[in-house]
């Protein structure tokens, strides 16, 4: 008789998934659905906070790379205004100095 596998046994090894990678995640995700039917409260309580805080995240991220984009621009801008300041600079300081230097009359 112990040399006999017992018929439950096997069922349930079959019904489990068997040994390997395949079979453990089969049989992990049964654990978890069952656990799932037995306690939706639970589950359902995990799903709210997790999930408000991948909305909260979510919400602060986009927040984030708005502020950073409108950043880019304004710097943008200001390295022109720059440009344009510098350049208007050198051109009336190279007419100044050719007013003042003496000409070859």
């Amino acid at each position: 008789m112990s040399s006999q596998p017992n018929t439950e046994d096997i069922g349930q090894e079959a019904t489990t998934g068997g040994p390997g990678w395949g079979g453990k995640i089969e049989g992990q995700y049964r654990k978890i659905k069952e656990h799932a039917e037995t306690y939706p409260y639970v589950w359902g309580s995990y799903i709210l906070v997790y999930g408000g805080f991948g909305l909260w995240l979510t919400y602060r991220w986009r927040k984030l790379r708005k502020t950073e984009d409108r950043v880019g621009v304004l710097q943008e801008r200001l390295r022109k205004l720059v440009e344009a300041e510098q350049s208007t600079n050198s051109a009336v300081a190279v007419t100044e100095t050719n007013k003042t230097s003496p000409s070859a009359d």
